[in-house]
């Protein structure tokens, strides 16, 4: 007991000394995501710069593996930002952190509003996983354990390529044959009707079904973590919850998990070595992972 004593308090002590020199860095100016990323581990991973998967200077990935990897997991990561902004170097903290977990990870790059509309950047995501599948095995990687995995837009993304087989079909790839599994964090899943107009403008309209990855769930999709915070003001956790209750009921796997404790950011945050006391999510993708 005395030693778990000990063990609790090195670990606390430890959390208040990341936390403190976060809020040093947030305080000199540095943006959460920026404060995060310098915060990151990255000793024993190899990382590889904007590799093209594509012709056009958005259609670019990084690759983050483990410098001894050998048949490790992939997972492709889709970042958010409502469709409309993001870039791949702000991740590097939720990148290194699964890197150091063992799997190779592949964060691309997608062309956005208002250069495309939907389904512009679903076809950018598909065409993004036919190259991890294709340099899986080059990179240390399994390519017969590849996940797609995404937060909010991101996650939008990685749904519906898992879900609407038009678009890995456009790529020569079957959801159910190529995709172990899908990891949908904080994600727009069933967001009809739209009250935004910029939304309305990228998805051809205020209510279109076609555009929802619920309108697509059927049996036989590739199991699902969804996973989702209470405190998300940004994306209704309903969404996560609607999704799962359909996935069920055509007989698909659904992982549901909710985090009491963070919001739309938080959760994806808590990636992130300082914040991981928030929420268990990198735990809660180990194990998803492990069970496919």
């Amino acid at each position: 007991m005395a030693r778990d004593r000990y063990r609790g308090g090195r670990v606390n002590r430890v959390r208040r000394v990341l936390l403190l020199l976060a809020a040093a860095l947030l305080l000199n100016g540095c943006s959460p995501a920026d404060t995060l990323n310098l915060l990151a581990w990255r000793h024993g991973i190899e990382i590889t710069r904007s590799v093209a998967y594509g012709e056009a200077p958005r259609q670019t990935l990084d690759v983050y593996r483990p410098a001894a990897s050998a048949k490790s997991p992939v997972i492709v990561f889709f970042y958010g930002g409502s469709w409309q902004t993001g870039d791949k170097e702000t991740y590097l903290f939720v990148a290194t952190a699964l890197a150091q977990r063992g799997y190779v990870v592949v964060v691309p790059d997608y062309r956005v509003y208002p250069q495309v509309r939907y389904p512009a950047f679903l076809e950018d995501g598909a065409r993004a996983v036919r190259w991890a599948k294709d340099n899986a095995a080059r990179l240390g990687g399994d390519p017969g354990r590849l996940f797609v995995m995404g937060h909010s837009a991101g996650a939008y993304i990685a749904a519906m390529l898992v879900l609407d087989s038009r678009w890995l079909q456009g790529v020569g790839l079957t959801p159910n044959r190529d995709v172990a599994g899908l990891i949908g964090i904080s994600g727009p899943y069933d967001f009809l009707p739209l009250h935004d107009g910029v939304l309305a403008t990228i998805f051809g309209g205020a209510n279109v079904p076609d555009t929802q990855p619920i309108s697509h769930v059927a049996p036989g999709a590739p199991p699902a973590l969804l996973v989702t915070g209470q405190r998300d003001n940004i994306v209704e956790p309903s969404n996560t919850t609607r999704l799962a209750a359909k996935l069920a009921a055509n007989g698909d796997k659904a992982v549901v998990k909710t985090y009491p404790w963070v919001g739309h950011l938080t959760i994806v945050g808590s990636f992130a070595l300082p914040l991981r006391f928030l929420s268990p999510v990198l735990n809660d993708v180990d194990r998803f992972v492990a069970a496919q």
